[in-house]
């Protein structure tokens, strides 16, 4: 039997995010032609209204049974919508004609009733998916879908819905087959689907609408949820049903939102290893992956960046507050040019990388790199500093900021000496945990005053141009 698809979409209903941002907005002009900081994927970031339209289109689809609620209505428009999108573009990149799925099916994962989805009892399945076997979506009314509203609008459950659509399209196409691993056919649906959001961010949706600011970072927030759980390398679910890490995913959609369908066919296994590279992707046996944040650990991470970096001189440290004439504080960690030191406090340091008090494996992830992300950061502004011949105060720096940073989280990959004696090593998701701060709060991606840019989509942008690249691609690419 061809193998079925229900992607990994469930979502935890205590999951509601609230995407806030902690660094202020730089206002202004772009400082560069050739990577504009106002602009996401060439479009100009603004907010405004995101989800359905007031007075959308009708959808053109019905639901089998349905309970004609608000959940299923959205669905329809959301399915709706989405065919629209690959009725006008499925011609320009494949070959033949598309054709819709067969049915829509609804269910309520709290419900006892007789309804099946793919063979399988919908009972307890707080999921959505594309079946293989009959061409079929079918997604839980009850859990799923109201809990990617809350917390993430109507546009989570587009989302979701055309990351499932994907799926439908992979298959027609031939862009997968049976013999697609799981983690290429899960990231190219994560790409097809980033294609549907540019295509409603530009008002060509008649049901609707996507800002490029707020708008769109609740829908990357919704791409981090869906980011596999951390696995010890000894847990019996290793290589199971692998999806990709949120950079990863992030990462993939972001490659469709920003160059259409036809990057999506580009991602294979060789693809996703460069992307990659050595960024680990599971914690050692009875490992956290979690280091405490202390004055000790702070001075360990300076001294392995001093080792990593080489400045010839290297920024000073101090855990108490000082007078800084050509900068302001931007807690919890700041850099002054003129005194050239890194001012840590440490109380607030250590409330930004606590982990959440409840087990969510779906949210936003947090943890001890999403404090360290911004100490590193603040080292990379007096790596700036000392580079000379670029701006440390504006939207142009803010995003530099975020590459090196990006360029010192890939170094610490492999085990990194302090002084001392110690070794500072990047562990499994520590990445996940800067990519969500520097959407969240945007410290990590901030200029000198700790003020960023308006779209969480081009700070995640700029920090990967660093993971995968180097100091040297960040200060021409951002100068």
């Amino acid at each position: 039997m061809p193998p079925r698809h229900l992607a990994g979409a469930v979502i935890a209903v205590s999951a509601a995010l609230l995407i806030t941002s902690c660094s202020t907005t730089l206002q202004g002009n772009a400082v560069s032609v050739f990577d504009d900081p106002f602009r996401v994927a060439g479009m100009p970031a603004t907010d405004g209204a995101s989800g359905l339209r007031p007075v959308p289109d009708p959808p053109t689809r019905d639901v089998l049974d349905t309970d004609d609620g608000d959940m299923d209505e959205l669905g329809r428009q959301a399915i709706s919508d989405i065919e629209e999108f690959w009725e006008a573009v499925y011609g320009e990149s494949f070959d033949g004609n598309f054709e819709p799925v067969t049915e829509l099916i609804s269910w309520d994962a709290n419900g006892f009733d007789d309804t099946e989805f793919c063979g399988d009892t919908t009972y307890g399945i707080v999921n959505a998916g594309y079946c293989l076997d009959d061409h079929t979506i079918g997604w839980d009314r009850g859990e799923l879908l109201p809990a990617l509203q809350r917390a993430h609008g109507d546009m989570g459950v587009a989302l979701v819905l055309a990351h499932e659509y994907g799926h439908a399209v992979q298959y027609q196409s031939g862009m997968a087959d049976d013999d697609t691993p799981t983690l290429v056919s899960e990231q190219q649906a994560d790409c097809l689907a980033g294609a549907y959001m540019r295509w409603v961010a530009e008002d060509n949706s008649p049901r609707f609408t996507l800002s490029t600011a707020d708008g769109l970072n609740n829908v990357l927030a919704a791409v981090i949820g869906f980011r596999d759980p951390l696995l010890n390398i000894d847990d019996p679910e290793v290589g199971m049903d692998e999806h990709g890490s949120a950079f990863e995913r992030v990462s993939a959609f972001q490659f469709g939102f920003t160059d259409g369908v036809a990057a999506c066919a580009s991602i294979d296994m060789r693809e996703i290893g460069q992307r990659r590279g050595d960024l680990p992707v599971l914690l050692p046996e009875d490992h956290t992956g979690e280091l405490a944040i202390t004055e000790k650990s702070v001075q360990d991470i300076i001294g392995a960046m001093d080792t990593l970096f080489s400045p010839k001189n290297p920024p000073k440290l101090s855990f108490d507050a000082v007078d800084c004439a050509d900068a302001r504080t931007s807690p919890p960690v700041s850099f002054c040019p003129a005194t050239n030191t890194i001012v840590v406090d440490l109380p607030e340091l250590e409330a930004m990388g606590a982990q959440p008090d409840y087990e969510d494996d779906v949210g936003l992830a947090t943890g001890d790199n999403s404090a360290y992300s911004i100490l590193m950061s603040r080292y990379m502004q007096a790596i700036q500093h000392e580079h000379g011949g670029v701006a440390l105060d504006n939207a142009e720096a803010a995003l530099r900021t975020a590459c090196l940073t990006g360029v010192a989280t890939a170094k610490f990959s492999n085990d990194s000496s302090t002084p001392g004696g110690n070794t500072i090593t990047l562990t499994a998701g520590d990445v996940d945990e800067a990519v969500s701060g520097i959407l969240t709060n945007g410290l990590a991606a901030s200029d000198v005053n700790g003020e960023s840019v308006p779209s969480g989509f081009s700070r995640i942008d700029a920090f990967r141009v660093g993971v995968l690249g180097d100091q040297e691609r960040c200060f021409k690419r951002f100068d």
